[in-house]
């Protein structure tokens, strides 16, 4: 046995096995010992330093057998019994293989890591040194034994937050982004890479009746040094002071080693010094989170509250000025009885502080719509050059940055809202509203996937946003995914069920595909909330129109206009068409278009100076009528002269396909149109072009629909429609049947 054992040694060191296996040891060693070192350092992930070491092991064994079985020589690989080991330097290729082949895998490795630690494209590649006089403001934890106080804590965090941002040269991250790791076991040092900042100020807040008790602390996030901590114990009559003695102690930290100057002056914190206002300031703006119609409705009421305990709350009214436009946005309120409480309030807080970049910029844009609405084209371009100097004094403030993005967007100025959010972003990486607003932009350029993983990402960060899940419904009819659209609009419903409009927005839907009992199931809710809604006065006519009772709906085309309803869904300017289309089939429109203007005096006098943007939204719906009543030279006068209008409020009037197509039926352009409505109106779904049989039924596309390959266009879309249906009905009668 001893013989045999020398003997496999001495073949061993013959055929420099072991000489192969001590160089890999070695040189693998100093290899494992030098990457594992600097991998985290170039921000590759803590697997990396661990895959080195693996794939070292592994290679082990490999390296061995092979350096047993084989020769490398300069004539090239041979088995060992090919080779006269007694050669010089017979091993020397082998050995040499074998180094290079472990230095070739751990450079595989490091590629690897690098690769996979790369910043995604919102990112920039090259990561900027972290500012030292930087510091992100953690939410401090809620520790009273009542979970409801966490609204408080929240709110003392944003103040100090907000004071911090008045220090000059001192970076803060955004709050959003810095409330993103809320209840998340992240490292201090984990934290401040995320955000890029060389500090944190974290705390705690231990509430009980009066009494108030908070500790704050700033870390130094490379080494963990706390640079400044302290404790306070007050009544809840104090929480003004200790905001304001955190806020400069924390400044004067930093400032005393980082900052050009130690001096900066009074921080403002919020503009009362009532701690019941301030209360009920916080609670309401926890509420606005979602901007739901139950959040925003319950934030009102705080907000009032509070201006009734402190009249001279500014921030209160502020905060007020812009939800109330927020219900607007969303349905919830009269837009003219708001925008007037809108002036009267941004009114007062301008009064008292006349720098209010915010008030002055939800003033202005209430402004602005009041005027358009009138019919003056000129406030569009007034009001975005001037929010345009806001943003520029204030690029931090996101308000006026969405303001400014709602003009661009009405104005179909989608490239420019889209990088004017991506700027924001950078900023604030984690804010779900921002990550909203993109996938919106994104929806508007047909840049669907970007769309689609914007809104996802919002959704990840703050899951009760029904506008998100209304987004991305829509974006399933761009797949003609019918059952998508209803899953998603479900989700919207079951996070805000105090909207009407997201029940009457399926109840459409479903009556369009005439589905009328599936959609009345929807249309019930509608009628439940908001009975003398503009969506239902939108859902009750598409409902009568679609279960093909003209009598039915000529009188709901008739109740909306008499009650003069705002266009909100096309309420108004839906129900105008209605009447005249059917006017011209039963051929009464001299006497529907007399009836019309005695009901709204001017509202189809297009060359009017001014004319209600509503009543502009009619006269577009009236050219159906006007295609069968005028001559071809009154038509195009009036066609072009609508054009311009729209043109002049910095609209693009022939934007979408479908536009294109109306506007070159009505010019008499048969050719042009065949060619938009072949390759660009029916490459789209049908599920984005319900109605469509309606609008191609009048007089004015009868030569388009007259070509073959525009009938055979059509049959698709009718048989595609016809699956669609199929498929929302299967889905919403097993959806039944589970209940």
């Amino acid at each position: 046995m001893a013989d045999v054992s020398v003997s496999f040694i001495e073949e061993l060191r013959r055929r420099k096995v072991l000489r192969v296996a001590f160089a890999y040891l070695v040189v693998g060693w100093l290899l494992t010992e030098v990457l594992t070192t600097i991998l985290p350092t170039l921000g590759a992930p803590e697997w990396t330093s661990r895959a080195v070491i693996l794939l070292f092991a592994f290679g082990f064994v490999p390296t061995v057998v092979f350096s047993w079985l084989f020769q490398i020589t300069p004539e090239g690989i041979k088995r060992q019994h090919e080779v006269d080991h007694d050669a010089p330097g017979a091993h020397r290729a082998l050995n040499r293989l074998s180094i290079a082949t472990l230095a070739a895998v751990v450079v595989l490795t490091v590629t690897l890591a690098l690769l996979s630690a790369r910043p995604t494209t919102q990112q920039p590649l090259v990561s900027a040194p972290v500012t030292a006089a930087s510091v992100a403001v953690l939410p401090f934890v809620n520790l009273s034994n009542e979970r409801e106080n966490e609204y408080f804590s929240d709110g003392l965090t944003e103040t100090l937050l907000h004071m911090l941002t008045q220090i000059p040269d001192l970076k803060v991250a955004a709050r959003t982004s810095s409330f993103a790791f809320k209840n998340q076991n992240k490292t201090v040092r984990e934290i401040a890479r995320a955000l890029d900042v060389a500090h944190i100020l974290e705390g705690s807040v231990q509430r009980a009746g009066d009494r108030v008790r908070i500790t704050a602390q700033l870390i130094r996030a490379d080494d963990g040094f706390h640079v400044w901590s302290e404790s306070y114990d007050r009544t809840l009559d104090d929480i003004f002071a200790i905001q304001d003695e955190i806020a400069e102690r924390v400044g004067g930290a930093l400032s005393a080693s980082l900052l050009p100057s130690p001096s900066y002056g009074d921080i403002e914190g919020v503009s009362t010094q009532d701690p019941d206002a301030f209360d009920l300031y916080l609670q309401a703006l926890k509420q606005r989170a979602t901007y739901s119609y139950g959040g925003l409705q319950a934030s009102e009421n705080l907000l009032k509250g509070a201006l009734v305990t402190d009249p001279d709350f500014s921030d209160a009214k502020t905060a007020l000025a812009y939800n109330l436009l927020q219900q607007v946005e969303t349905g919830l309120k009269d837009e003219t009885r708001a925008y007037l409480e809108i002036q009267a309030l941004t009114d007062q807080v301008l009064t008292a502080a006349p720098d209010s970049i915010s008030a002055r910029a939800i003033r202005l844009y209430v402004d602005m719509l009041m005027q358009g609405k009138q019919g003056d084209p000129g406030a569009f371009a007034e009001a975005i050059e001037a929010l345009d100097s806001m943003l520029e004094q204030s690029p931090e403030d996101l308000e006026v940055r969405i303001l400014l993005v709602r003009m661009l967007e009405g104005t179909k100025q989608f490239e420019r809202a889209r990088d004017l959010m991506r700027a924001a972003l950078k900023g604030d990486p984690l804010n779900p509203r921002i990550h909203y607003e993109l996938g919106s932009i994104y929806a508007h350029l047909n840049e669907r996937e970007n769309a689609h993983r914007a809104l996802l990402e919002s959704l990840d960060i703050e899951p009760a946003q029904p506008n998100a899940y209304a987004k991305l419904a829509h974006l399933g009819l761009y797949d003609n995914d019918g059952v998508e659209f209803i899953q998603q609009f479900l989700k919207a419903i079951e996070v805000d069920p105090r909207d009407h409009e997201l029940p009457g927005i399926v109840a459409g839907f479903l009556y369009e595909l005439e589905l009328i009992g599936e959609g009345d199931d929807f249309r019930n809710r509608v009628v439940a909330i908001a009975p003398t809604s503009e969506i239902a006065y939108r859902i009750e006519l598409q409902r009568a129109i679609n279960s093909g009772d003209e009598d039915a709906s000529l009188a709901s085309a008739r109740r909306a206009i008499v009650a003069n309803v705002e266009d909100r869904r096309f309420a108004f300017g839906g129900a105008v068409q209605h009447l005249l289309r059917v006017a011209a089939r039963r051929d009464t429109l001299a006497e529907d278009l007399t009836w019309l203007e005695a009901r709204h005096p001017g509202i189809l006098d297009v060359y009017a100076t001014e004319v209600p943007l509503k009543f502009r939204v009619a006269q577009i719906a009236a050219f159906d009528a006007w295609y069968l009543t005028l001559s071809k030279a009154q038509l195009t006068e009036r066609l072009e002269y609508i054009l311009s209008v729209a043109e002049s409020y910095g609209l693009d009037p022939e934007h979408g396909p479908m536009r294109q197509l109306g506007i070159l039926a009505l010019r008499g352009d048969t050719e042009a149109a065949i060619a938009v409505a072949l390759d660009k109106v029916f490459t789209e779904p049908v599920a984005v072009n319900l109605g469509w049989q309606r609008t191609m039924a009048q007089a004015q596309y009868a030569n388009i629909v007259a070509d073959p390959r525009i009938a055979k266009a059509m049959q698709r879309w009718s048989d595609d429609e016809a699956t669609l249906r199929d498929e929302v009905r299967t889905y919403l009668s097993d959806l039944q049947a589970r209940r």
